[in-house]
């Protein structure tokens, strides 16, 4: 008799779209760690704790996989995709180069309401920092950085950003194991705001190369540490910019 999986903790689903619910739900279960990297998604398990069918369940999975969280290996099913060196790589890459030109398109668009926007939501990002929930802290990250993408008013910037999305919130969930104080993740993003305040663009790129380089730099060496390095790739020693000075380090 095949042993029972154990349960990770699903809240009940509505009756309408279920596919879309159980996408959500997983995805936030792996960017919190239920599910961590390499573990395999129990179509049966989750569906019981659900209250649903197996096909919901997988059909979200082949969501999931399209999105990048997930990888399908023949006749054994779904994994949580492990975070390589060489996806923390490319992922970076890719964002650097789309939140660069979506930041300073977004300051040349932006309006006295799009900046308080932008402004509110660091201040629910401090307001999310006090209530030791990492996956809304993951969630409210993303959403600044959406809004960017928003602002900019490039349809196709803010697709890329969007198909990023699975695996932008799985980085996200390591960053906030950075941070011995959740509240330097939304200080983290003010100085980005204010230069896309001033609207200089060597100043906004040099602050979006900082904020996202750290950031790569950082999950780098945190996925190193958690599992053996698959690549030599890393961060271009050049990469990183201290917007003060504008020099590297």
């Amino acid at each position: 008799m095949r042993p029972m999986s154990l349960p990770v903790g699903l809240p009940a689903l509505a009756d309408s779209d279920l596919v879309g619910q159980v996408a959500r739900i997983l995805t936030q279960a792996v960017v919190q760690g239920r599910l961590p990297p390499g573990s395999k998604v129990v179509e049966a398990g989750i569906a019981r704790e659900l209250g649903i069918s197996r096909a919901p369940v997988r059909e979200a999975a082949r969501l999931l996989e399209k999105q990048g969280l997930l990888v399908a290996r023949p006749r054994r099913g779904f994994f949580v995709r492990k975070l390589e060196i060489k996806n923390i790589d490319e992922i970076y890459d890719l964002r650097l180069c789309i939140e660069r030109h979506a930041s300073v398109l977004a300051a040349r668009k932006l309006t006295t309401e799009s900046r308080d926007a932008l402004r509110r939501q660091i201040d629910v990002l401090h307001r999310t920092a006090d209530l030791d929930d990492p996956a809304r802290q993951v969630e409210e990250d993303y959403r600044f950085h959406r809004l960017i993408f928003e602002i900019a008013d490039n349809r196709r910037l803010l697709r890329l950003f969007d198909d990023l999305a699975a695996e932008l919130r799985m980085v996200i969930g390591l960053i906030g194991r950075l941070y011995d104080d959740p509240h330097e993740i939304a200080r983290t993003h003010e100085p980005l705001l204010a230069a896309i305040e001033a609207g200089h663009p060597e100043r906004i790129t040099a602050h979006v190369d900082y904020h996202i380089g750290h950031a790569w730099r950082e999950v780098g060496k945190l996925v190193r540490e958690l599992a053996p390095p698959v690549s030599d790739a890393g961060v271009p020693p050049g990469l990183i910019l201290d917007p003060a000075n504008g020099v590297t380090v």
